[in-house]
């Protein structure tokens, strides 16, 4: 794995490369006016887009002539879902999400669940489904090692809940159960927006996320 990756993009800047071993490698950007993270996933020919977040044409460029296989959606708001009509319309790539969210997406070829896998030339993603940022966030595990988060989880706090308690505490639940509870602190995550970090640099603030409530 290189060791010179540090997650740090900015709009309209270098994207960040990272070998993820095995063949796969991941290329992350930042695009439109949120500055939302775009992950693209390449191994074996084929290529996996994590939220075509926004700036279609960037995002094509970064695909390139290798084409595009399947893009996932993380969850159903609109600013993780700018580019992805065009994007699926120029490629032909699948477009997946996860069912209690879909109908909010533009374009969804096949709907997810808890437990299901996405491939990518060879390589195995796990769904895993997080209730509270959207009824239909989900989170994208490879080999328990990298997790791509969307707005379920980042460095310093899970999603934003708007202050629903039901909502706060539902997604503060699933990201210690099915995250925390699941993966060790070498475990890497890269969130919908900004930084990325470790299982391991969080997870000492679980107490504190739920003493605050958000």
């Amino acid at each position: 794995m290189s060791t010179d990756y540090t997650g740090d993009v900015v709009r309209g800047g270098e994207p960040a490369v990272r070998d993820l071993g095995g063949g796969l490698t991941l290329t992350k950007v930042s695009v439109g006016p949120m500055d939302n993270n775009a992950y693209l996933l390449s191994a074996g020919g084929e290529q996996l887009l994590v939220d075509a977040a926004d700036d279609a044409g960037t995002l094509l460029d970064l695909i390139g002539p290798a084409g595009l296989r399947t893009v996932v959606t993380t969850h159903r708001h609109g600013d993780h879902w700018q580019a992805l009509a065009e994007v699926v319309k120029v490629t032909g790539a699948e477009s997946l999400a996860h069912a209690d969210d879909a109908a909010e997406i533009p374009v969804v070829t096949r709907t997810l669940t808890d437990g299901d896998t996405v491939e990518v030339g060879g390589h195995v993603l796990d769904v895993i489904h997080v209730v509270g940022h959207t009824p239909g966030s989900i989170v994208l595990s490879y080999r328990g090692e990298h997790l791509f988060t969307g707005d379920s989880l980042f460095p310093g706090g899970v999603g934003n809940t708007r202050g629903v308690k039901k909502n706060f505490e539902s997604l503060l639940g699933d990201v210690e159960r099915k995250i925390f509870g699941r993966f060790g602190d070498a475990t890497w995550f890269y969130p919908g927006h900004g930084r990325d970090s470790t299982l391991g640099a969080e997870r000492p603030s679980l107490p504190e996320w739920r003493t605050r409530g958000w």
